[in-house]
């Protein structure tokens, strides 16, 4: 499979875990704020901007695998940011697409890249993981899907709106005597619970993950 083969590009889909459990105009409604938002940011990334089929799934083609891991990140970040009471599952491929990419909409196009991408997204329901990639070698999609297991084991321990919230301080000032300012809560507070909510380790995999990606 080479990625000289303008017809492979790089597949994003994802879907809302359990969606029929919550109200459907609410969830629909952060749902499509979220992707707006991505669509907006990454709007000179994306050769097919993300694109709501289903009502609780988007599908979308980036530029790279890179920017594919940096949306599922950044994504990640504005629904804890937000303290959303829904979760995503994500898939990455790279994969065939016949049909002219449509830059306006991902939508109308066919190809295996597409079909594959939909029965990995099918297939990780059955799973306990929340992400899965298929990257153009056996050995990176391994590595980037270890790697994104060890951040969805640190974004499991973070269960409350507090650690949410702090987390959150955590990525947008990166220094926990800042957020000891902004908070009103001592320094010594702060920083053990910056330790025991496995900051540096969050950074660390983000860094791998981008790492991985290129």
């Amino acid at each position: 499979m080479s990625v000289k083969n303008k017809n492979f590009q790089w597949i994003i889909m994802a879907d809302i875990i359990n969606s029929s459990d919550y109200q459907g105009l609410t969830l629909q409604e952060d749902f499509k704020k979220n992707v707006a938002y991505i669509n907006e940011k990454f709007k000179k990334k994306l050769i097919s901007p993300l694109t709501i089929t289903l009502g609780d799934e988007f599908q979308g083609i980036a530029k790279s695998l890179k920017i594919s891991t940096e949306i599922i990140i950044t994504l990640e970040e504005l629904l804890m940011k937000e303290n959303a009471n829904f979760s995503l599952r994500y898939i990455i491929n790279f994969g065939k697409i016949d049909t002219p990419i449509n830059s306006e909409i991902a939508y109308g196009m066919l190809g295996d890249g597409l079909s594959h991408a939909r029965k990995m997204l099918e297939n990780l329901k059955k799973k306990e993981q929340r992400f899965e990639i298929a990257a153009e070698k056996e050995d990176k999609s391994k590595a980037l899907n270890d790697a994104f297991e060890i951040l969805q084991n640190l974004q499991n321990r973070w269960t409350s709106e507090a650690d949410k919230k702090l987390v959150s301080q955590f990525i947008q000032y990166q220094d926990y005597k800042i957020i000891a300012t902004k908070t009103g809560i001592t320094r010594s507070q702060i920083w053990k619970k910056e330790k025991s909510l496995n900051i540096s380790s969050y950074f660390a995999i983000k860094n791998l993950i981008s790492y991985l990606s290129k």
